[in-house]
């Protein structure tokens, strides 16, 4: 898949319902199974997906850098946002 936070979603939604389905399977109470497969998804994640998990931050972190590389339109707001991090108008 292109999107890549897209791709961690859905592999974790799947991993839930996958553990989910099981869990009802084995005849365990709907909120126990809910719980447990909401903590099982989160730690197959955890050891298993880092992976993905990089290039969601990846994908994000090049988006940070693109918009704040393009500034705004609104000069003013530029201004006053280099003046409170403390560069000087010339900068």
């Amino acid at each position: 898949m292109k999107n890549a936070a897209l791709n961690y979603i859905l592999i974790r939604l799947g991993l839930f319902i996958g553990f989910l389905a099981v869990l009802l399977l084995l005849s365990v109470d709907a909120v126990t199974s809910a719980l447990l497969s909401a903590v099982f998804s989160l730690l197959f994640s955890l050891f298993f997906l880092k992976k993905q998990r990089t290039a969601v931050s990846e994908a994000l972190a090049r988006r940070l850098q693109k918009s704040s590389a393009k500034g705004s339109a609104d000069v003013e707001s530029d201004l006053e946002n280099n003046l409170l991090d403390g560069k000087t108008p010339t900068e």
